[in-house]
């Protein structure tokens, strides 16, 4: 049996982190993470996971194996971190369930590893859920608001509902491998009206989530790794997925999601020196050069460097420079057929572009004009014939065609990836990394399985590029990564500890409603992302607005003027830091794609109640006005509203902004930057 969970006790033992005055007593939320932990992986209890050994159902013996809890040591503020272990004593498998309370958010988070200390080869492991739970709620049918994944669409990371009555089912998982491509592991539950729980799934690979209501009171939720049915050896340990649970408790879902929002930016995103870290405002090199070159296969240290100048000259230069494809070996071979995209596995720089390699631009950059350097690369991918192919093709993972994965389950491939990559960094001086991945790795795992080992392939490659990130980030403390893998097709619980999206989906280029859309779901989740700005019109550069922007127009090229791109940097400076702060939808979550419609959302700081509405009349829509309903407001106060293209500045009480705003723009394929401030 599955360990079963009322609602209301839940909600009792996780109240709001914020109040009227701030946050709770840290004693207090101390006492009731404790409570939760403890209640379920207590001696005695069925765990809220599950998994099959042997073909039998964890819950029909997991609670007669030798059971510990033991709370370890944190060094991290509101952390409480236990240990659960769970030991077989006839095969000698060990299962230990690695725990983490976060007290100022009422979260808890877990992950599972197998260990197997017996003689002989285990039973099999398969149908690992790191959840699975119930949940009693009230008589109303709960709904699960969740997201598209990345296909590199309009429709990329839109947002979805669906309602849940009794006998309904929603099943999730990603296409191909990689974990945000075509699902999006990040949901939010609501049991009730105004209580429910936000789910993130930490697997870089091919994960599964299953929501389900048995009845009129009781939510099944499970979630863990999809492909797993294998023994383990003498010895052999492994990890599976990492699961979060959020709760929460408030006016209406939002409140779920700006929490979990806040969570992330917390205490589950990169940190350098301790404390949060913002991505950078990135700016390319001309990026896409003319035929025969792409990308960036034509580019040259002195071209680069005399790109710079132009940009410090006309106050232009942005926080990091940007190297993306085509930098390295063979690259700019054309006369032989080579491109940007296979020659990935030549990993060291074109000696005839730049025969000092990338550090004179490097150095450049930090040095003269006072911003980072990132490149792009794409180490798992490597095309044959390439150095990396020829060099060491035992560590080449194939299931035919002309692009291998590198073999990151093998410790020692991954060992060599390590310092390999960091020693390029290094000599190279590049300060942020970014790493693509253009391939669909699950047919190739598949393929180098053993029968009795299905899975394990994933398991091991996935360790392995978690043990490659973390080595650099590790070795470069001021590191950052930018994740892609054809844009946002790798975002989860895991990967988002670890790096950002700032090219997050390779929807078309530059086309402005879709990047209105994907801003608008990514940010009921995740703050940190961006995508590329080429014009400096107010419709299509506030369209890419987000905690980070590529700007990607072309210094060289007519058509946009210097002081446009300075306006349009301002500008974003000024808005950026919102996007760090609370996110409210003005226009529901219906048709969103749509050419005929508006799209407004509202970013709310409730430090200081100050805030910014977006919002954009689309190209085809035949209204004028839009009316929208504020949120997060003081009824009582008086705010004032400054329209930042000029116009009327009006004063409306907070209830009244809340009650409905009317936007107005007179002209189709317009946008609308409203600024609020209390009085």
């Amino acid at each position: 049996m599955k360990r079963i969970l009322s609602f209301c006790l839940l909600l009792i033992l996780f109240p709001l982190m914020m109040t009227a005055q701030g946050t709770m007593p840290m004693n207090g939320r101390s006492l009731q993470v404790e409570r939760w932990i403890t209640s379920h992986f207590g001696r005695g209890k069925t765990p809220p996971f599950s998994f099959e050994y042997g073909g039998r159902p964890s819950a029909q013996f997991i609670r007669k194996w030798k059971h510990s809890l033991s709370q370890l040591p944190s060094e991290k503020y509101n952390q409480l971190k236990f240990l659960a272990s769970y030991t077989d004593p006839a095969t000698g498998m060990q299962v230990a369930c690695e725990i983490k309370g976060w007290t100022d958010f009422g979260t808890i988070e877990w992950v599972l590893r197998f260990q197997h200390t017996g003689h002989e080869n285990s039973p099999r492991i398969s149908q690992v859920r790191t959840v699975d739970m119930d949940f009693l709620h009230p008589q109303s049918a709960p709904v699960v608001y969740y997201a598209n994944g990345s296909d590199a669409s309009r429709a990329d990371f839109a947002p979805q509902q669906k309602i849940l009555n009794p006998g309904d089912t929603l099943e999730m998982t990603p296409r191909g491998g990689r974990s945000s491509d075509g699902a999006f592991p990040f949901f939010n539950i609501e049991t009730t009206p105004g209580e429910g729980v936000v789910v993130a799934v930490g697997w870089s690979g091919t994960w599964t989530a299953s929501m389900s209501s048995a009845s009129q009171s009781k939510l099944s939720l499970q979630a863990g790794l999809k492909v797993l049915d294998a023994s383990l050896l003498p010895g052999e340990s492994i990890r599976t997925a990492s699961i979060c649970l959020l709760f929460w408790q408030g006016e209406n879902r939002m409140t779920g999601h700006n929490l979990f929002r806040r969570f992330m930016l917390a205490h589950h995103s990169r940190k350098i020196d301790g404390n949060p870290t913002f991505y950078p405002m990135f700016g390319g090199f001309n990026w896409g050069d003319p035929a025969p070159c792409n990308e960036y296969s034509c580019m040259t240290s002195e071209y680069a460097i005399a790109l710079m100048q132009r940009t410090k000259m006309f106050g232009l230069s942005p926080e990091a420079f940007w190297l993306d494809a085509g930098w390295y070996t063979e690259a700019a071979d054309y006369a032989m057929g080579r491109n940007w995209a296979n020659t990935v596995g030549n990993w060291q720089p074109d000696p005839d572009r730049f025969p000092q390699g990338l550090s004179p631009i490097g150095e450049y950059a930090k040095q003269t004009v006072g911003a980072k350097f990132m490149v792009w690369f794409e180490p798992e991918r490597v095309f044959k014939g390439t150095r990396w192919y020829r060099d060491h093709p035992e560590w080449m993972l194939e299931a035919g065609g002309d692009n291998c994965l590198f073999n990151l389950a093998d410790e020692k491939a991954c060992n060599w990836m390590c310092k390999t990559i960091g020693d390029i960094l290094e000599k190279n001086s590049i300060d942020h990394y970014r790493q693509d991945f253009n391939i669909a790795p699950a047919g190739i795992w598949a393929a180098n399985d053993k029968p009795d080992r299905q899975g394990m392939t994933e398991v091991r490659y996935i360790e392995g590029l978690y043990r490659f990130w973390d080595y650099l980030l590790q070795r470069f403390p001021g590191l950052l990564i930018d994740n892609c893998a054809s844009g946002g097709r790798r975002l989860d619980y895991e990967t988002m500890l670890r790096s950002a999206p700032m090219w997050r989906t390779d929807y078309q280029y530059g086309e402005p409603v879709g990047y209105q859309c994907h801003t608008y779901g990514l940010e009921f989740f995740l703050s940190q992302h961006a995508t590329g700005l080429y014009h400096t019109n107010p419709f299509d550069a506030r369209s890419a607005f987000g905690s980070a922007v590529v700007f990607n127009w072309k210094l060289t090229q007519q058509g946009e003027s210097f002081t446009d791109m300075q306006k349009t940097m301002q500008e974003f400076r000024e808005v950026r830091p919102y996007y760090y702060e609370d996110f409210y939808p003005l226009s529901g979550i219906g048709n969103l794609t749509g050419d005929d419609i508006w799209l407004a959302y509202q970013l709310h700081r409730p430090s200081d109640q100050t805030g910014y509405v977006l919002a954009f009349r689309r190209a085809q829509s035949p209204q004028s006005d839009y009316q929208v309903n504020l949120s997060a407001l003081d009824p009582e106060t008086e705010y004032q509203l400054v329209p930042k293209d000029g116009g009327e500045t009006q004063t409306l009480s907070g209830r009244e902004l809340m009650d409905g705003l009317t936007l107005h723009l007179d002209q189709p394929r317009s946008s609308l930057l409203l600024f609020y401030k209390p009085i």
